[in-house]
């Protein structure tokens, strides 16, 4: 026969209460007569104390078992208390809780009131709680970290300024760094952003004055400002932070994130840093590398990858980075010795086989063997282009890898055999279905077939009539057969399909520009996909190149310099140094010429713009 629903309960609870008393009741030391048991709450546990090797006989009579402060009185009121709370009444269970932990002192009792309080979603009764916790064990770091998570939850950050400034001076110096790490996460997911920092900045008045805890104080209070949408604010704490403390590293990782064209001051700080400390963290190094690609700065990045390499040769990560940028610099012996470095380092015994390390060596040999095969398919080596292909993981590369066989085949000139391949992938969902399309239609425009792409991708529309992708790729493939009147209509179906499609507005405007045809109506296309994307660099060559072709010469320097400095594409430095060049700037042509040409040198509109004008850069 199964007992009662409420028996149920009320051995449950009896086993909590038991179980939590256990411990209580076996760590309890001896008390002078008339003052209270000490405190048990502790950051850590006690390490054991050393003793002498006696016979059983001779254990001092300390040890001997201590009665447990826990009555039965005590007993039956936190069982009571159990009991209410799970029995639908949860504030009388929480008052009962309570008041046995005040008698008792004891941690996990304060702990289960808070909980109590939490359930029942009273954030003033856990708040009290926490209080009280702190009240009876003032040196219980939990209670303090317990208080503050409550009160950031309960929006109320103005109210923690004084249990966060104790929490940081009760944390050692080699803590701090895991600290600061999770007030900015902390911090950071409070609803005012604004306040959340300015109370963090209060909290830390001594730390942001130190200087063995300036920088990274200082670094705290930026990520929040940063995070609260004030960047100028994020960079004034980084320039503090390292003005206090130039060998703390976390003010340049801040700065780090705030590189931009229009942040001139961010980058010194970490340039400032890296120059200093020569034992920088070489991920930071990395990072700022990463960040000179994104900006396209890839001669800056290269050295500092080389320096990285120089000095710590055993790291697998720069070589591969290295590598891949040698390699788009046509620097192609350099970019394969590089790349086998990092093969060798990542295939060496003894590499970690957790999951996540070993998913992100397979990424990265991925990478790596995709790029030594394209050195080998520049020298004509096709065999040896395979042979690094064959040694990606085609378990979860099957797609890459057939692409990129395809793409060898039809380089020597078996273009049938490479359609074969691709056609012979899986499809398994629509999506694949159409990438397999496209990079058979990537394959018939590197092979200047351009009439077979535009068939296979008008079969593939009329299929789908209503993806715009289709549609685009095929007005794009018209307008290489020079069928402007189809990619005109092409475009304007894109336009009616997706009415916020930049790209159609752009290509449209760009094509007539390009071939000096019905300029002003350029100039407005053009102008709406401006509107649609504002930030977007092409678009910006796309409106620069039709104001050179209506005469605005210097309205077009204006916008292709920005353009370019935002994002030096061959394509777009081959617009502004023709431009340049139309105006005697000839030095100036030449120069961002031959630097469009180490980004992509095999450019169609930068060879075409060599070519024309009889410039050898």
């Amino acid at each position: 026969m199964n007992p009662s629903p409420r028996r149920h309960r009320l051995a449950a609870a009896a086993s909590l209460v038991l179980l939590a008393y256990t411990t209580h009741a076996q760590s309890l030391e001896p008390t002078a007569a008339g003052n209270p048991p000490p405190a048990i709450e502790r950051t850590a546990p006690p390490k054991p104390p050393v003793r002498p090797r006696t016979t059983p006989a001779a254990k001092p009579a300390a040890e001997a078992a201590q009665p447990s402060a826990l009555t039965a009185d005590l007993f039956y009121e936190i069982l009571m208390g159990e009991i209410t709370a799970r029995s639908g009444d949860p504030g009388s269970g929480y008052s009962l809780v309570l008041d046995a932990a005040r008698r008792l002192r004891d941690g996990k009792l304060f702990q289960r009131a808070v909980e109590i309080a939490l359930q029942s979603r009273s954030g003033d009764a856990a708040i009290s709680a926490a209080r009280a916790w702190q009240e009876a064990l003032p040196n219980s770091r939990d209670a303090r970290r317990i208080e503050l998570q409550i009160l950031i939850a309960l929006n109320r950050i103005s109210e923690t300024v004084e249990p966060l400034r104790a929490e940081v001076a009760a944390t050692s110096q080699i803590e701090r760094p895991l600290l600061m790490a999770v007030i900015a996460r902390t911090y950071g997911r409070a609803a005012d952003k604004k306040l959340a920092a300015s109370v963090v900045e209060q909290a830390l008045v001594d730390e942001l004055k130190s200087p063995t805890t300036g920088g990274l104080a200082w670094a705290t209070v930026g990520r929040l400002r940063l995070n609260a949408g004030d960047p100028s604010g994020a960079l004034d704490a980084a320039r503090k932070g390292q003005a206090i403390d130039p060998s703390s590293e976390a003010p340049s990782a801040l700065a780090l994130e705030l590189i931009d064209p229009g942040q001139p001051l961010a980058e010194p700080i970490v340039t400032r840093y890296l120059a200093n400390n020569p034992k920088a963290s070489p991920d930071l190094r990395i990072a700022y590398a990463r960040t000179l690609v994104e900006n396209r700065r890839f001669s800056d990045a290269s050295t500092q990858l080389q320096t990285l390499t120089a000095a710590r040769p055993e790291l697998a990560e720069p070589w591969l980075l290295l590598g891949s940028l040698q390699m788009q610099a046509r620097q192609e012996a350099a970019a394969e010795t590089s790349l086998k470095r990092y093969v060798d380092l990542m295939t060496a015994p003894g590499q970690s086989q957790d999951a996540g390390d070993v998913a992100d060596r397979k990424r990265g040999l991925t990478q790596a063997y995709l790029v030594l095969s394209q050195l080998a398919e520049r020298r004509k080596d096709f065999q040896a282009a395979d042979r690094w292909i064959t040694r990606i993981d085609s378990t979860d590369n099957q797609s890459a890898i057939q692409g990129r066989r395809a793409s060898l085949l039809a380089k020597q000139g078996k273009l049938p055999q490479a359609r074969e391949l691709l056609r012979a992938l899986p499809e398994r969902t629509a999506e694949e279905r159409k990438q397999k399309l496209l990079a058979e239609t990537q394959l018939l425009r590197e092979a200047k077939q351009y009439q077979a792409a535009y068939d296979l991708l008008a079969q593939a529309s009329a299929a789908a009539p209503d993806d715009g992708d289709l549609v685009y790729d095929q007005a794009m493939m018209a307008e290489k057969l020079n069928r402007l009147d189809d990619m005109e209509r092409l475009l304007r179906r894109l336009m009616t399909l997706k009415p916020e499609s930049q790209n159609a507005y752009n290509a449209l405007g760009y094509s007539f520009a390009d071939r000096k045809i019905r300029l002003d109506e350029a100039r407005t296309l053009i102008q709406k996909a401006v509107q649609l994307a504002p930030e977007d660099p092409f678009i910006a060559d796309s409106l620069g190149w039709v104001e050179f072709r209506l005469g605005n010469t210097a309205e077009a320097i204006r916008i292709l310099e920005a353009a370019y400095k935002t994002r030096p594409d061959p394509e777009i430095g081959a617009h502004f140094g023709e431009v340049l060049w139309s105006v005697g700037q000839k030095d100036r042509a030449v120069a961002i010429w031959k630097e469009s040409l180490l980004t992509d040198a095999e450019n169609e509109t930068l060879q075409e713009t060599l070519k024309r004008l009889r410039v050898k850069p």
